[in-house]
């Protein structure tokens, strides 16, 4: 899990959520509650967006190097400041499982059909598993 920081916006009735490190990620809501409900699925949404998009996961910054940023001196201003925790991907590591041979064809067969790796297929249908048990 990372931090990330969020810019709140608005007034009881009206918030809104930004992210400094990945603009055009925003959402809003009713009540703060809600607004971090929303903002941490809408962050979740986006990371996965850009990795399956192929585009880089940028790299957070602390408040401390935010602070000295221009942009983020002005987009702040009369913000509440607040963090969100989301997993975020990280490097690949490699594993050793063991398949049933007629599984591991079936497996590799998909793969080739979808213009996948192996192990790209693999972790796309775990991801997807594990998105369904949530």
């Amino acid at each position: 899990m990372a931090l990330v920081v969020v810019l709140i916006h608005g007034a009881p009735g009206r918030y809104g959520a930004s992210f400094p490190d990945f603009p055009g990620a925003t959402t809003g809501a009713d009540d703060l509650e809600t607004l971090y409900r929303k903002a941490a699925e809408m962050l979740a949404f986006h990371v996965a967006g850009m990795v399956e998009d192929g585009v880089p996961v940028p790299e957070l910054r602390s408040l401390d190097a935010l602070r000295d940023d221009p942009l983020f001196r002005e987009d702040s201003a009369g913000a509440m400041i607040g963090l969100i925790e989301v997993d975020l991907p990280g490097r690949a590591v490699r594993v050793n499982i063991s398949v049933e041979e007629s599984l591991l064809r079936r497996i590799d067969r998909a793969a080739e059909a979808a213009g996948e790796s192996r192990s790209g297929f693999l972790a796309q249908a775990a991801r997807a598993r594990l998105g369904a048990a949530a």
